[in-house]
């Protein structure tokens, strides 16, 4: 399966903000953005031209992609999911994005990063309503719970997060128990909920054209 495989840390530099993605790394001073708060590349310090309006709308998509580890089909397909449903397609995006079972697992605050739930999951450590699920992609209800099995609890990277929970924010649509590593998905996901600002409105006119 194909896979993004280069630093995670060129991302957040091209981007010019956090996107933690390294869990932990991304509270620290050894932050790529702390030290090197520019582009990546020879070219990276060098003011460029004001941006077109296609240039900032291809950011702003590229930037979501980077958050939820998405590859472009797939974002694509959400992205055509999102427009075929009522209401507005912005928020219908983000609502499919975050009610992923490896994004709902790291706002719950037992994974590090995305891409560690990701590993979790694949690796059958995880539970939704008591029964293994071993699918990132899935979608959540409302309601439904999830939860690490009780043999994978002291997995170092579960440990690790639950430590680092206090330096994150939790948000208001999941319900967790530390103690037991279970909990659930409370509401539908908001896009005003979100830490990381978003322009939605780019996205939906770049792939309008």
């Amino acid at each position: 399966m194909a896979r993004y495989t280069e630093a995670k840390c060129k991302l957040c530099r091209r981007e010019g903000m956090k996107l933690f993605l390294k869990g932990e790394r991304c509270y620290s001073s050894s932050c790529a953005m702390e030290r090197r708060p520019y582009g990546p590349g020879e070219h990276g310090r060098r003011r460029g031209r004001k941006p077109s309006d296609y240039k900032l709308q291809l950011r702003e998509k590229q930037k979501v992609r980077s958050i939820y580890g998405v590859l472009e089909r797939q974002f694509r397909l959400y992205f055509a999911e999102a427009n075929r449903r009522k209401g507005a397609t912005g928020e219908n995006l983000f609502n499919l994005l975050e009610k992923r079972l490896d994004n709902v697992i790291y706002r719950l605050g037992f994974a590090p990063s995305r891409s560690s739930a990701r590993q979790l999951i694949r690796h059958k450590h995880v539970l939704v309503e008591g029964d293994v699920c071993d699918i990132p992609s899935r979608q959540m209800r409302v309601g439904q719970t999830v939860s690490i099995r009780t043999k994978s609890q002291n997995i170092p990277q579960v440990v690790q997060s639950l430590k680092d929970n206090a330096k994150r924010d939790r948000l208001p649509f999941v319900e967790a128990d530390d103690k037991k590593l279970e909990g659930r998905l409370l509401s539908e996901p908001q896009l005003s909920d979100l830490p990381i600002p978003i322009q939605e409105n780019l996205i939906v006119e770049l792939y309008s054209k």
